[in-house]
């Protein structure tokens, strides 16, 4: 797929461009909903807090923390799907290859069946927790053997320690099938029902995620020019490898843990990006970021009013959008080097 803007002023505007119609989605979110709140209430919710009115307490209290966890999950998976697809060279590889969300899940049902865990703090901490095992898990297989660390052997474990944790968790389910409500939200994917307060505490760990990529984009470039390539110009690629498979493992943890289980945004998003700035990671992790964040918020958006009063699982809706679009690069077989 060759990509379309290849002046620098270009993809600035359109990157300016971008982030005007993610801060219009983040409006929408904070406006749209069984009530719709006007946009001059909205500003004054946010800037000038009155407890005394209903539709301030109804955008603080609800739709402000879910719109933040949007930004946060779909920001963190774009830019985890664009750093996988370059560490395993595969164009369609997803956070979800590493195990991650089948990790976070299995750990919920452990504590909800066997443990009675009820609090949402804990829950996102044990989700984030259960994240992180399942990529260090994946990590220690994948680095068995002669040959050592290699993209091959990363894909085969995150297939099974997704396939382990999910034959798990099934049977926990089956065998108690009480806790399955309690984890629902975790199966399915949503935004709602958490206070801020319980997700402020994951953004550090987002934020420095980000901050290592971009810092390695550098390093992703060579990367992608071939391994042996890379080594003979001097790159210590494992060492490239292990800190990548870090700020993957946490930014789709953290987004694990804020969302639970949303899928297609890692795998299509990058894509998106690349039909804009090319497979330039210096670029390429911005846009996805920007574009993870609007695609996330704007299915959050579509989730509330579609069959409103009810909502559609935010995981729901994503697949809903991916899954075409998944078919498109299969058909079209897109390559992770441009």
């Amino acid at each position: 797929m060759k990509y379309i803007l290849r002046d620098q002023k270009a993809k600035l505007n359109i990157l300016l461009l971008l982030m005007g119609i993610l801060l219009l989605f983040i409006i929408l979110s904070l406006a749209v909903g069984q009530h719709f709140i006007s946009v001059s209430s909205v500003y004054q919710a946010v800037f000038n807090y009155d407890q005394e009115s209903t539709r301030h307490l109804i955008i603080r209290s609800s739709r402000l923390s879910r719109t933040v966890i949007a930004l946060a999950a779909g920001g963190s998976l774009a830019v985890a799907g664009a750093l996988m697809q370059a560490l395993t060279a595969n164009q369609l590889a997803a956070p979800g290859i590493f195990g991650l969300n089948s990790g976070a899940v299995f750990l919920l049902v452990i504590a909800a069946a066997f443990f009675g865990v009820s609090s949402m703090t804990i829950r996102i901490w044990l989700a984030f927790t259960g994240s992180m095992a399942a990529g260090l898990l994946v990590y220690f297989i994948a680095s068995l053997g002669r040959n050592g660390l290699s993209s091959l052997k990363m894909i085969l474990a995150g297939a099974a320690v997704t396939a382990l944790f999910h034959s798990f968790t099934q049977g926990i389910l089956v065998i108690n099938q009480e806790s399955l409500e309690s984890v629902l939200f975790w199966l399915s994917g949503s935004t709602a029902g958490r206070d801020l307060e319980m997700i402020l505490p994951l953004l550090p760990f987002i934020l420095a995620a980000v901050i290592l990529s971009l810092i390695l984009a550098k390093d992703i470039n060579i990367l992608l020019i071939g391994e042996e390539m890379a080594a003979g110009l001097g790159q210590k690629t494992i060492i490239i490898k292990l800190l990548l498979g870090l700020s993957i493992v946490i930014l789709a943890g953290s987004s694990a843990a804020a969302a639970g289980a949303i899928s297609f945004i890692g795998l299509i998003v990058p894509h998106i990006g690349r039909f804009f700035v090319g497979s330039n990671y210096h670029w390429l992790i911005i846009y996805s970021f920007i574009l993870g964040a609007a695609l996330l918020l704007f299915a959050d958006i579509i989730a509330r009013i579609v069959i409103m009063p009810q909502e559609v699982p935010i995981g729901v809706m994503t697949a809903f959008m991916g899954a075409p679009f998944f078919v498109y690069i299969v058909r079209r077989g897109f390559k992770v080097n441009d």
